[in-house]
């Protein structure tokens, strides 16, 4: 979107002739800056009106209809930063004409008020420049924009990266991805952090509840299966991973570990109430009682998510990725739940769980301190 030949006048400016009139460049480049620009960005004025107490901004600048030609921008009066030039001191500004129809000219152009004009000092040169000039994090930089067409914008993205990466060398310029592309990396690198982050507090959580560090690790097989069915489901569906397929992967891991935390711990309950019940035992009774809630609860998701997974409606693409990451999810997590899960119960299981009895310690421990308490009062 930047033009590198737009047309453009570069102002020369005669070093010899300014030093004759004691002018520098800074004074030709803020005369030609407060006659185009005005003197507001140079040095601005402002007037306090006494009766209403509100600031006017004063600024000297030239009417647009009299600068309307490279005539009259040659035209400018160009005056040295210790004021207006005395012509007298200066010495005579007219030479000295045999021909009567030039006598009179000015050499160096001066005004009526003894400054020159600039078409006495400097020239203009047509020459070509950047239309505009972008800044990012203050370095100038050149934009390249592109759309993307018929694919998704992560295989572009790696496609340019690679470019963009043999590209690479100390002589070359710093070329940087931006854009949807830098979005939609900051968005998963904040979803992958977020997902780990939420499973290692999932885990902390369960070894609280279970007071135990092997019913968690049982539980979290599930989480697995989920990974294991998304990743199936989108490559089936021929789904790219994106945000939206990130959020349906949390809400089916979600529901996975809830279901695994019903079956094993409904089989540590019944080993608790039957010390005699083998881990084997448990594990099939908690299989067979917990069949119908889970499949009930996977099965509910999986219809209500199914026309978004199929796309249906105006837009409905949009939403499709979340709707097939939690059905690809959910349908693998629900088996690994129901056979998986029983399967690692019986082999990490094999003690019967203690949290039973760790419970039934601090209650007989609360009742005695409860006990103490009404005896000393």
């Amino acid at each position: 979107n930047q033009v590198f030949d737009h047309p453009a006048l570069r102002l020369e400016v005669d070093r010899q002739k300014a030093l004759q009139r004691n002018i520098g460049f800074r004074d030709v480049a803020n005369s030609v800056l407060t006659s185009l620009s005005s003197s507001q960005l140079s040095s601005p004025n402002f007037w306090v009106n006494p009766q209403n107490g509100v600031n006017y901004i004063v600024a000297a600048q030239t009417p647009i209809l009299q600068m309307a030609s490279i005539d009259d921008l040659l035209g400018t009066a160009v005056t040295p930063a210790s004021g207006l030039v005395d012509a007298s001191a200066t010495g005579p500004t007219t030479a000295p004409d045999p021909n009567p129809s030039t006598a009179g000219t000015s050499t160096f152009g001066p005004t009526a008020t003894g400054a020159p004009i600039l078409s006495g000092i400097a020239r203009l040169v047509p020459s070509q420049d950047r239309a505009s000039i972008s800044h990012y994090t203050v370095q100038p930089i050149v934009d390249l924009q592109a759309s993307v067409h018929g694919r998704d914008l992560g295989g572009v993205t790696s496609d340019i990266q690679k470019i963009v990466d043999a590209a690479k060398s100390p002589a070359a310029p710093r070329i940087t991805i931006r854009g949807q592309a830098q979005s939609m990396r900051e968005s998963f690198t904040s979803f992958g952090l977020g997902l780990i982050v939420a499973i290692v507090l999932v885990y902390l959580l369960l070894i609280i509840l279970f007071q135990s560090l092997r019913d968690p690790l049982i539980i979290m097989v599930a989480v697995v299966g989920a990974f294991v069915g998304i990743a199936w489901m989108l490559a089936v569906t021929g789904t790219t991973l994106n945000v939206e397929s990130f959020m349906g992967a949390i809400m089916a891991i979600g529901i996975a570990v809830s279901n695994s935390i019903l079956l094993v711990s409904f089989a540590n309950q019944s080993r608790a109430e039957d010390p005699r019940l083998s881990a084997l035992d448990a594990a099939l009774n908690a299989a067979s009682t917990r069949l119908r809630p889970v499949l009930m609860t996977a099965l509910a998701m999986i219809l209500g998510m199914l026309p978004i997974a199929l796309a249906l409606g105006e837009g409905g693409e949009q939403n499709a990725p979340l709707g097939r990451a939690v059905i690809g999810g959910l349908v693998m997590a629900t088996v690994v739940t129901l056979l998986v899960v029983p399967t690692i119960y019986v082999i990490l299981r094999r003690k019967p769980p203690t949290a039973h009895e760790l419970d039934a310690r601090f209650a007989r421990e609360s009742r005695g301190a409860t006990a103490g308490a009404g005896v000393g009062f």
